[in-house]
């Protein structure tokens, strides 16, 4: 009964992990990525993003401020893929796939997200899935915005100065 369970629950997991919106293909993203993200609502909180490039796949790992790991992904041949033995994290694994939407460059946003995708001027583009609307991002600038995937939850999302002050 017990593996009956578990079973069932492995089913449905992966039943919510395929119903996140991915693009065609990985986009060409700026890599190494280091991210300021904070998250409003009902639990805010401050994490570091950084986002890196290993072969073909991208390794995403959300750290807390003290650098104490909360997530790792791999996007590998369209899909997610755990990275270490940190247990399943879904709403970091959420956030990873509508960044990675607020990323894209707007001339790869078409090709890469179809119809789904759109395109609301410069400062503004939401996903849609099916009829509903899945993430909604308001720029500031290319790296810089607030992205909505929830009602309740949107994420302040801002890149961190390297280590010479400057902006990347």
């Amino acid at each position: 009964m017990r593996r009956l369970l578990l079973g069932l629950c492995l089913v449905l997991l992966a039943g919510c992990a395929a119903r996140l919106p991915l693009p065609a293909s990985t986009p060409a993203l700026q890599v190494p990525l280091q991210l300021h993200v904070q998250r409003q609502g009902s639990e805010p909180a401050d994490w570091l993003l950084v986002i890196q490039r290993e072969g073909t796949s991208l390794r995403w790992s959300l750290l807390d401020p003290l650098g104490i790991p909360l997530a790792r992904q791999q996007l590998r041949a369209g899909a997610w893929q755990a990275d270490g033995l940190l247990r399943p994290n879904p709403e970091a694994r959420e956030l990873f796939a509508a960044l990675l939407f607020a990323l894209t460059d707007r001339d790869q946003l078409a090709a890469l997200y179809g119809a789904a995708a759109e395109q609301l001027g410069a400062g503004e583009r939401r996903l849609r899935q099916g009829d509903d609307l899945r993430w909604q991002v308001r720029y500031r600038a290319a790296q810089s915005f607030e992205l909505d995937v929830a009602p309740g939850l949107t994420y302040r999302v801002a890149p961190l100065p390297d280590s010479t002050g400057s902006q990347r």
